[in-house]
């Protein structure tokens, strides 16, 4: 039934959708807090500390600040899909599942430099897949690559999504060396500039690759992960495991540019997962970026399913969790 209603595109599920997102950020709301014992809070990247230098030590404001983002980055989500149509069906239901994945971790619904990244990461994906099939030189991966340097100025380990963008040449171009020349230029860019405006006003040169090795190599404090979160995470994963098998067995029969959209998702998320357990930088709070490929595909499982009572169960389960995540986190 849920399915069915969140599946539609009108007023009513917009609503519904904000309505939903309001209650998984509930408790960040009455409980908001300020994160400082990571090292991309202590040292943090030059964006970042711009950033946290606006919000200062108002907790509240991070919280809202960070609310928006989420709901911009739903409305991203869903706007992938309706201009690529690679899931071939226009559908709220993307963007409802993001906004329920970032219930999973409430204590990490505030200020952090995660947020902001992913959205560049949102649109260096849609740029990537915007080089489909463009004639000549695709000047998309300079852009790309320019929005991956961008947003690691948020989050240092946004960069090794520098990958993502080479695996976008290889899979959709013809192993062209001039656009792989490009995007390492646009990747380049942004640091450039930030080390050069540091030179302008006095500091060293060395002081971005400095901030930059601390938030890239350093360990950060890990999550303390309870039974009930612990329970959740192997059921949330099972899930995600039974949506990418059902998208993988599905995707020869796709059309080539959606099979192709698939697959650069199916690339984020194991980088994204390749981050997290091999370096010590990094912590549950990558979960951001995860859940924006995990958003379409199990979007796609539970639309395409054959046996229509599984993806209503699993969807119920995983509302649940969240729920349960929520309320746990409250108590």
């Amino acid at each position: 039934m849920l399915i069915k209603f969140f599946r539609r595109a009108g007023p009513a599920e917009v609503l519904l959708i904000f309505l939903v997102a309001a209650g998984v950020w509930a408790g960040a709301f009455v409980n908001p807090h300020l994160s400082v014992v990571n090292n991309y809070d202590s040292n943090p990247m030059p964006l970042y500390g711009f950033l946290k230098m606006a919000i200062g030590e108002h907790a509240l404001y991070g919280v809202i600040f960070s609310f928006v983002l989420v709901l911009l980055m739903s409305f991203m989500v869903v706007n992938f899909n309706t201009n690529q149509f690679f899931i071939n069906e226009r559908t709220f239901l993307p963007g409802l599942i993001y906004i329920l994945l970032t219930g999973f971790f409430p204590s990490l619904q505030l200020l952090n430099p995660v947020l902001p990244a992913s959205i560049f990461l949102m649109i260096a994906i849609r740029r990537i897949m915007d080089g489909y099939r463009i004639p000549g030189t695709a000047y998309n991966f300079f852009d790309a690559s320019l929005l991956i340097g961008a947003g690691s100025l948020f989050y240092a380990n946004l960069i090794w999504f520098q990958l993502l963008v080479v695996i976008g040449i290889i899979l959709l171009r013809t192993g062209n060396f001039k656009e792989l020349v490009i995007s390492l230029l646009g990747f380049l860019t942004p640091a450039l500039l930030t080390t050069g405006l540091y030179y302008a006003f006095g500091k060293s040169i060395t002081t971005l690759p400095g901030i930059l090795y601390e938030n890239l190599f350093s360990p950060v404090v890990q999550y303390n992960f309870s039974a009930f979160i612990i329970a959740g995470l192997v059921v949330l994963g099972l899930i995600i495991l039974i949506s990418t098998v059902h998208l993988l067995s599905l995707l020869s029969s796709k059309k080539i540019k959606s099979r192709k959209t698939f697959s650069v998702l199916v690339w984020a998320l194991v980088l994204t997962i390749v981050v997290y357990f091999a370096l010590p930088s990094a912590s549950v709070e990558i979960i951001w970026f995860a859940s924006i490929p995990i958003s379409y595909i199990l979007a796609h499982f539970l639309i395409f399913s054959k046996k229509k009572l599984i993806p209503g169960i699993i969807f119920a389960v995983f509302f649940l969790i969240i729920i349960g995540m929520q309320i746990r986190y409250l108590i």
